[in-house]
């Protein structure tokens, strides 16, 4: 072997002015040097005085001796052979040994020369780096860097073993130096992540790109419990020669950085994912996804039972725990099918009196079991099912925290970790905390939701008509859906209401708003109609004195003459009013705004009616008009709100569509029909309320229709009489004949006394019997008792006191009385 006083390795910096230094040659200029030559054979052929007085060996010590005696190290001969393989000038650092047995550090530099008989040799030039104040200085600042850097650091070989680690990466990871030489990481931390490490380090072996704060997360032997996460930088070490010489890192660790990210994150994500809807189960469950498997591996949440019907909570410090007080409202695992619940959701969970549940409730506090030990935890002596559960399933670690909002505690939240997790500590506790406490808002807010809905809806369903009966024009079916949770329960209504010579009324509406308030709007525009669909007012009349209702009562809440508060609240509404008439077998229909109904014809065609849109109630602007279309017998008139239409203009018109094709396709059967309808519309809970109404058309035929046109004569009052009484005998309702005799000759008497011609009667055998008389007078009827003294004045009192119903309703060209009588079913 060919052997130099040669080490290949980073130059000697070279004088830079009086103070810097910089890479490059020894400087040999500013220090004394030493030579010796030595041949191609590594034998010193020469040595100079310098070199005696630096080594104390003298020359007739070293001629003829190989070089490779003095040097220090087998490393040292490795460098000089790789040095030799080099053509030029090299230089290096080596330690070799002196005379007097001291190791002296030498910086050498080599260049290379030719004897006269072509003999090659080598011309050593040396210098004591320990004289150098720089090389001092240099490798103390380097030693203290490395033994006391906050910074684990470690050198590993080509092949990814440790060749050395500083201190601060041994206490770190609780791995000696001495068990990872030669070892890779892979063999001593297999529960650090060492294949994500690896992987960044072949990388960086590969391509020489340094990589920055790698993060990774595991279990180290320094602390076996508690997972750790760590930063940590690559940087390849190469030689001067650019050959690979393996790779260093630095890591530090950022465990509670981590940590504290990681819980920053969790109430990031609970603010986003939390209190979507307002329903108590929906929010409880996304309280327990949020919680698993990000912060537990197992989480419930339970709700006192007066909570989930709506009411406050009267539970507070120091009231006893009932075990049927609390209801399973959510949970939720890391393992499928959530087998560690003692208690199904719905189900009471029973907590013994003593456990960390029960006296998390019962305090008011948030309690944290670190360690949780069935073997000695006493509670769980007294609950067998929750100790069997605690054991199979490695439960650990367990935190109880109420759930209180606005000064009401509302349950409890358990939140449980298992034994491949690391223990809750205080931190955790903190955040489950926070988590409670932003949950427990959205459950209130879902609880007063839910309250104020079950009023609305119930205020709505008792102002909504019930049965309907009595009447053989139209065969009715209704629908009325209230908006889900999260549209809220609006006002929307439908009536049918009989009206006078055998029609019939249909009305649907939608209030403006939710809640109470369009409840109670609904009932008061209710009532409303039904007192101006008494007066017989024709649709278009109707709706203009419906509007001036609703402009005055806005006006009265704008002044503030009304301060009944938000119940009273009528911003304006939408209405459909429609009468069908089954004499004439037509259909008059006007609207405030509101969506046109459909026709559905025997042949099952549908047809959309052209109406005017009128505008809305409370807008007071436009007139309302009416329109009127025949309609065959067997004709479905179908009256709806706009909440059984999704979309909105122009997707409106798609759903409109879808409507139509619905309706065509329907049976027979008006109660199937509506349910099949709905279904086919909806898919799941309605956006806004829908208020429905199919209406079957039947016709009153000539057998049941009876007229007869009256001269404007006294004397035609008898023949009024006896045309009613030859109709009556043909009806077969001759005992009815002395009080339908009676009206029939005060009406027409009163007709053709103080109204103007035509006089017409009309009888109409129906589910009462209707007697109606028309005249071309505007003026109406009063009913008064008359004095002993008077002569006449009892024509109409009469007509009340034998009638069952009567009254009077205006047409385009007069007006018309009418009297009913029932007829029993008959």
């Amino acid at each position: 072997m060919r052997t130099l006083l040669l080490l290949g390795g980073p130059a000697m910096p070279r004088s830079e002015g009086r103070r810097g230094w910089s890479a490059g040659p020894v400087p040999f200029d500013l220090m004394p040097t030493a030579s010796a030559m030595v041949d191609d054979s590594g034998m010193v052929v020469g040595w100079s005085s310098a070199a005696e007085q630096l080594t104390g060996y003298a020359a007739s010590d070293v001629l003829g001796l190989p070089i490779a005696r003095f040097v220090e190290s087998i490393a040292d001969l490795e460098s000089v052979d790789r040095a030799l393989a080099s053509p030029g000038a090299s230089s290096a650092v080596l330690r070799v040994h002196s005379q007097v047995g001291r190791t002296l550090t030498l910086g050498v530099q080599a260049t290379p020369h030719v004897g006269a008989a072509g003999v090659r040799l080598w011309h050593l030039a040396a210098v004591d780096l320990s004289r150098a104040p720089w090389w001092d200085a240099s490798h103390a600042v380097l030693g203290a860097f490395l033994t006391r850097s906050p910074y684990g650091i470690a050198v590993l070989d080509t092949e990814l073993r440790y060749v050395w680690l500083n201190e601060t990466l041994e206490r770190m990871a609780g791995v000696p130096l001495s068990r990872r030489l030669g070892r890779r990481m892979s063999e001593v931390l297999p529960q650090l992540a060492p294949r994500g490490v690896e992987q960044q380090m072949r990388q960086v072996l590969e391509t020489g790109v340094p990589v920055l704060g790698f993060e990774y997360q595991g279990y180290v032997p320094a602390d076996p419990g508690r997972e750790h996460a760590y930063s940590t930088s690559f940087l390849r070490l190469d030689d001067g020669a650019g050959r690979v010489l393996g790779i260093c890192y630095m890591g530090v660790d950022i465990t509670e950085k981590w940590r504290t990210r990681q819980r920053l994150t969790l109430l990031t994500d609970s603010g986003a994912r939390i209190g979507t809807t307002l329903d108590l189960s929906v929010t409880a469950a996304e309280l327990v996804e949020v919680a698993v498997p990000a912060f537990a591996d197992f989480a419930a949440v339970d709700l006192l039972e007066t909570v989930i019907d709506g009411a406050a909570s009267t539970a507070g410090p120091g009231l006893p725990l009932a075990s049927s007080a609390l209801r399973r409202v959510a949970h939720h695992s890391a393992h499928g099918g959530v087998p560690e619940a003692a208690a199904e959701i719905g189900e009471p969970p029973e907590y013994p009196e003593s456990s960390p549940m029960a006296q998390c409730l019962l305090e008011e506090s948030a309690i944290l079991v670190p360690e949780l030990d069935a073997d000695r935890a006493d509670w769980l002596a007294e609950d067998p099912l929750r100790a069997e559960r605690v054991k199979r399933w490695g439960m650990r670690s367990l935190m109880a925290v109420p759930l209180r909002a606005r000064g009401t505690v509302l349950g409890i939240a358990v939140f449980v970790r298992a034994a491949f997790s690391d223990a809750f500590e205080d931190d955790d506790l903190a955040l489950a905390e926070e988590l409670a406490s932003r949950a427990a808002l959205c459950l209130d807010n879902a609880r007063r939701y839910a309250r104020e809905r079950e009023t609305a809806l119930t205020l709505q369903r008792s102002l909504l008509p019930g049965e309907f009966g009595g009447s053989t024009s139209v065969d009715i079916a209704v629908r009325y859906l209230p908006a889900g949770a999260a549209g809220g329960v609006g006002g929307d209504w439908f009536d049918v209401i009989p009206l006078s010579g055998a029609r019939v009324a249909l009305v649907v509406g939608d209030p403006v708003g939710h809640g109470i308030s369009a409840a109670a709007a609904m009932g008061r525009l209710r009532a409303a109609v039904h007192t101006l669909a008494d007066m017989d007012l024709p649709p278009e009349e109707l709706l203009a004195h419906l509007d001036d209702l609703v402009l005055r009562l806005v006006d009265e809440e704008s002044s503030g003459l009304a301060d009944h508060g938000p119940a009273s609240n009528v911003q304006g509404a939408r209405c459909l009013y429609a009468v069908y008439d089954p004499v004439t077998v037509s259909c008059t229909v006007a609207r405030a705004g509101h969506v046109p109904p459909l026709v559905v014809t025997p042949g099952r065609t549908v047809l959309t009616p052209e109406l005017p849109a009128g505008p809305p109630l409370g807008v007071g602007t436009f007139p309302f008009e009416a329109a009127e279309f025949d309609v065959e017998e067997g004709t479905v008139l179908v009256l709806f709100t706009d909440g059984l239409l999704r979309g909105s203009d122009p997707a409106r018109s798609l759903e409109t569509d879808r409507l139509a094709a619905a309706l065509s396709s329907l049976n027979g059967d008006l109660e199937r029909a509506a349910d099949d309808l709905l279904a086919a519309m909806l898919d799941g809970s309605p956006v806004d309320d829908i208020a429905l109404v199919l209406a079957r058309t039947h016709a009153l035929g000539r057998d049941h229709v009876a007229t007869c046109d009256v001269p404007n004569e006294p004397e035609q009052v008898a023949r009024a009489r006896a045309f009613a009484m030859e109709q009556l005998s043909t009806w077969g309702l001759d005992d009815l004949a002395w009080t339908t005799e009676l009206i029939v000759s005060e009406l027409v008497t009163n007709a053709i006394r103080y109204g103007t011609p035509p006089v017409r009667l009309r009888l109409i055998r129906h589910a009462a019997l209707i007697c109606e008389v028309t005249d071309g007078s505007s003026t109406s009827p009063r009913l008064h008792h008359a004095r002993t003294t008077d002569e006449g004045g009892r024509g109409l009192f009469m007509v009340a006191q034998v009638a069952h119903r009567w009254g009077t309703r205006y047409t385009a060209h007069g007006k018309i009385i009418w009297a009913e009588q029932p007829l029993d079913g008959r």
